[in-house]
């Protein structure tokens, strides 16, 4: 789908204002070249050029991947390495955190079978996120990555999904409302199934079987049945993820997210909630504006009022399921993984010489890496310049996951570093995973209080570094559940047993999921305002 041209707000220089749309971002061999040649310190501005319908070549054969690598450029238009690299070379390294499948047989034919199957995403629909991206990086947007820890088989139903896709929207119009900048919105929905874990065996009462990997695995059930890595569960979670993007992109475009009915996104158990109040509020003041824009003659239809951009993203894990829906794009002849918009590598994975790595430095998706207080600046410099030879804006987004603490002692030094390597990057918060406690009556959950002051420390670090805090990353659900402590609603420890629905993590609920926004609205607006961003 050619988008419609967006203006962004801000006052980025001419060389860091992007056209976000496909057609500018379809890049041909001149500009590719053109791009490749810049300096690698400069903040790059795609060229535009005439529209080209993207069309996606199915992954064949190993023998077609190798051919493809024969030409003669190392450098995608989009930044990706692909010297010597084709979609099956990270089969020479090292794969950590991959299932033991006991039938290869059976784990052959389903991947085959993904392979022929159609890509969930297109390579113009990533070169457009990355547009955006460039332009968070720059100090012009706010990026939104929000949904389930992982996915579940069980919990797939549409009313889930709109309720996630609802409170994200209620998000992005608090964000932008609050904040004076437009939101980027990225689910973690369509293909968030697998998890890594610490070990691969799990214990209980001495009975050991294989550690619970995600709903595409295995089941979570402490059964040897459940808990067979089983192949034909990549087929319906495939299945699984086209069926989210059909109702996201049916949402995204078919009117639901019109600004017109910013006052109906409120959720029903949220009608008396402080938070569902205050989002009313905002709601009247968001329709008051659009009927001022009315009565001055702006056109309430423009596609701008009447639909949004809404982006995929989940940890790609298991390599065999990515590399099967890694294809070609016919109008750069480069390689994308097709089965998200965005893909991002953890901690525990992202060895510079392994598989994962060797993966995603040649995919020319934007792409996301952890980091924490336990990543040494000189090293994450290092895997950015790798995965980003040619430093263009966007490729690259490094997602902290710290505590707040930790957060104010450590990031200092890794933006110093970045910053001292003249590398693009976009920051990006993940307050989640540094704040997991185990309660006394078992259950594993995150003090909203906590989750709140990493986000803080986050925007404080960067405004003193003089940097720009880009974007969050939530584990978050549009449900009504108990499984994150605190927050206006004042869930206790005790009340986790309620609605603790989590197959894995615990997520902010969707009341929850809003105070915070709220609280990053006020802070980014106040803090846009102090820098003389804010129009």
């Amino acid at each position: 789908r050619a988008s419609t041209p967006r203006v962004f707000p801000g006052r980025a220089t001419p060389s860091q204002n992007m056209a976000m749309t496909m057609r500018s971002l379809a890049l041909k061999a001149p500009e590719a070249a053109a791009l490749r040649s810049s300096s690698r310190r400069t903040v790059r501005r795609a060229a535009a050029v005439a529209p080209a319908r993207a069309v996606i070549m199915p992954l064949q054969s190993e023998t077609a991947a190798a051919a493809s690598s024969k030409e003669s450029k190392s450098i995608s238009a989009t930044g990706a390495n692909i010297k010597d690299w084709t979609p099956v070379s990270w089969r020479e390294k090292e794969a950590l955190q991959q299932p033991n499948y006991t039938d290869q047989a059976e784990l052959a034919k389903a991947l085959d079978e993904i392979s022929n199957r159609p890509p969930l995403v297109f390579a113009g629909e990533a070169r457009n996120l990355q547009a955006q991206l460039a332009n968070a990086a720059a100090g012009n947007a706010f990026v939104l990555f929000g949904g389930d820890c992982a996915e579940s088989f069980a919990e797939f139903r549409a009313d889930n999904v709109r309720d996630t896709y609802r409170v994200l929207l209620q998000m992005s119009v608090v964000l932008m409302y609050g904040a004076g900048v437009p939101v980027v919105k990225l689910g973690r929905m369509a293909g968030q199934f697998a998890k890594p874990r610490s070990e691969d065996m799990e214990e209980i009462n001495g009975v050991s079987l294989p550690s619970y990997r995600g709903d595409n695995i295995n089941a979570c059930e402490f059964t040897p049945e459940a808990r067979r890595p089983d192949p034909a569960r990549l087929l319906r979670a495939y299945e699984q993820s086209c069926s989210t993007l059909n109702l996201l992109r049916a949402f995204s475009n078919g009117g639901y997210a019109s600004m017109q009915r910013v006052a109906k996104w409120n959720l029903d158990f949220m009608e008396d909630d402080k938070r569902g109040d205050e989002y009313r509020k905002l709601a009247a003041n968001v329709d008051a504006a659009i009927g001022f824009m009315g009565a001055c003659g702006i056109d309430e239809d423009n596609p701008a009022m009447r639909s949004t951009d809404f982006f995929t993203a989940h940890e790609a894990l298991h390599l065999g399921y990515e590399e099967r829906l890694t294809r070609l794009d016919s109008t750069t002849e480069e390689f994308y993984g097709c089965s998200a918009h965005f893909l991002w590598c953890g901690e525990r994975t992202r060895q510079p010489d392994g598989a994962h790595m060797e993966y995603f430095r040649g995919i020319s998706n934007p792409i996301g890496i952890k980091i924490s207080d336990k990543s040494d600046g000189e090293g994450v410099v290092a895997l950015v310049r790798s995965l980003n030879p040619e430093n263009v804006p966007g490729r690259i987004t490094l997602i902290s996951r710290m505590g707040a603490k930790k957060l104010r002692e450590h990031l200092p030094r890794l933006i110093t570093a970045i910053q001292d390597a003249g590398l693009n990057v976009l920051w990006v918060s993940d307050p989640m995973h540094g704040n997991t406690v185990k309660t006394d009556n078992g259950y594993k959950t995150r003090p909203f209080e906590a989750i709140r002051d990493e986000v803080m420390a986050f925007f404080e670090v960067h405004e003193k570094m003089g940097t720009y805090p880009g974007g969050v990353h939530l584990e978050m659900t549009g449900q009504n559940v108990t499984e994150c402590t605190g927050g206006s609603q004042e869930v206790t420890a005790a009340d986790l047993e309620l609605r603790y629905l989590t197959h894995c993590d615990p997520r902010l609920n969707a009341s929850q999921a809003l105070e915070l926004a709220f609280l990053m609205s006020s802070e980014l607006g106040k803090m846009r305002r102090r820098q003389g961003l804010a129009k």
